[in-house]
């Protein structure tokens, strides 16, 4: 009994210690505990997966939609427990769309409607009532249809291997049945072989699918046109801001143009002064040369500059003296 207890004590002691210590942790060591994240890629490929179904099976079985809604809302608040409590915190980036799933939903939606059209065409009654109605029919109406639908097959034809071992009892002889398919009569002149009203079936199913096929393009072309993607007022504001960046990008490659033109222009009235090489001489008696601070000294010849309303330093003329040039100094403003 004393091992009892200090066995006790210990856990206990343990587990008082195990709280304090999960107690302490920070939130950032508390979720590495957690599972970690993924990504997206299942949540993604349970949503094609469902979408896959309820759309290429919505002709067989129309409540799937119903079904699909009942368990997309029940599915929310379930991703979003797993995403709090369950899974580390997932790492947020930019996306500007869903990508290449894009392409697999548009694809699935229009192998969507040929499937559809095939079941509906195929797997229903619906295209051989139309014909019967409309090519068949005595009265325009569906009196007779069943009967339409039957072809006619003598039981003396049956073969050993396929004849019926325990016939039933029907208390009276049984020479013709029928059965749901268009051949022609035992009595024709080609027994059992695919009667015209077969042809005419047929033809009708393939055209019911090609018009519904297109009929469905364009109900989802003109939808998608009337529900755009990105709202008018949103594409106004992007093209826009398009349209300023533009203009900005051309007022910033101006002026660097008219940086560049300025600092060329530099260069030249830079390389001019360099090659002058003018002599102070008199006209008529020498004169004392005077203090080069007592007296102006011409410029060189230099081009105009822009954004100068003097066209940059004027020329000086001295008659009858020539100065030799010191130096030649231009500012740019």
């Amino acid at each position: 009994k004393l091992k009892k207890l200090i066995r006790y004590i210990k856990s206990k002691r343990s587990s008082f210690q195990e709280e304090e210590r999960e107690k302490k942790l920070q939130r950032y060591e508390t979720d590495h505990f957690l599972e970690p994240f993924a990504g997206l890629s299942p949540e993604y490929m349970e949503m094609i997966i469902q979408f896959g179904f309820v759309t290429l099976f919505v002709a067989s079985f129309p409540l799937a939609p119903l079904f699909a809604l009942l368990n997309n809302i029940i599915e929310i608040r379930l991703d979003a427990k797993k995403f709090v409590s369950e899974l580390r915190r997932p790492v947020a980036t930019k996306a500007k769309d869903i990508g290449i799933w894009y392409n697999i939903l548009r694809g699935i939606g229009k192998v969507a409607v040929i499937i559809n059209a095939f079941v509906i065409s195929f797997t229903s009654d619906f295209v051989p009532r139309l014909v019967y109605q409309y090519m068949y029919s005595p009265d325009g109406s569906m009196h007779g249809f069943v009967n339409h639908t039957l072809s006619y097959f003598n039981v003396s034809h049956f073969q050993e291997r396929t004849k019926p071992i325990e016939p039933l009892q029907l208390g009276f002889h049984v020479d013709i049945c029928r059965y749901k398919d268009h051949r022609e009569p035992p009595w024709s002149q080609t027994p059992y072989q695919i009667s015209k009203e077969f042809w005419a079936v047929l033809a009708a199913r393939l055209a019911f699918i090609i018009i519904f096929q297109n009929v469905v393009m364009l109900m989802s072309d003109l939808v998608d046109w009337l529900i755009p993607d990105i709202p008018k007022d949103i594409s106004e504001q992007i093209q826009k801001e398009q349209v300023l960046m533009v203009e900005l990008f051309m007022k910033e490659e101006q002026r660097k143009l008219q940086v560049l033109d300025i600092m060329s222009q530099h260069r030249n009235v830079k390389d001019t002064c360099s090659n002058c090489s003018l002599r102070l001489r008199p006209s008529s008696s020498p004169a004392p040369p005077a203090h080069p601070s007592t007296r102006p000294l011409p410029t060189c010849p230099v081009p105009p500059m822009r954004g100068s309303p003097q066209g940059g330093m004027a020329n000086r003329h001295f008659p009858g003296t020539h100065y030799p040039i010191s130096c030649c100094r231009v500012t740019l403003s």
